[in-house]
């Protein structure tokens, strides 16, 4: 049995490890250094900016999805020995239903997340440099 609810504050640190791992494994084709030199950001940053939400299966989180602004994707990462059980696409379906709009910025390089939030519903609008990286990122809504 798992619920999908809002992340409490003694969370973080755990939703940051699962953060850094599974980010940093999505990311392969961007230097380790730079998720490990933007963890405080995330942190201190954008997830108290979020609204953001775990998959917990009873056990332990399993997944998080953060939203800024009622309708940005700014996260969605899953425990990577979790990934492909569908975790991903009930946290999109919970925010789905939660918000009017949802957009999100994917780097083009990640084919299998680009796939997966296609095979989501959701469309390439723009294609534009992400200004940190320098890698070239689609901006997707549905």
């Amino acid at each position: 049995m798992y619920t999908i609810r809002k992340i409490k504050s003694e969370e973080i640190e755990k939703v940051m490890e699962l953060w850094k791992t599974s980010t940093i494994k999505a990311h392969s084709f961007i230097e380790k250094e730079y998720w490990e030199n933007n963890y405080e950001v995330v942190k201190n940053i954008y997830i108290p900016m979020s609204e953001t939400f775990v998959y917990d299966d009873g056990e332990e989180i399993r997944g998080f999805i953060s939203i800024i602004n009622k309708e940005f994707i700014g996260a969605l990462f899953i425990d990577i020995d979790y990934q492909g059980l569908g975790i991903g696409s009930k946290l999109i379906d919970y925010v789905d239903n939660k918000y009017n709009k949802l957009e999100l910025a994917v780097y083009k390089e990640n084919e299998s997340a680009v796939k997966f939030y296609k095979k989501k519903g959701f469309k390439i609008i723009e294609e534009q440099k992400n200004e940190d990286s320098g890698l070239y990122e689609y901006i997707m809504e549905k």
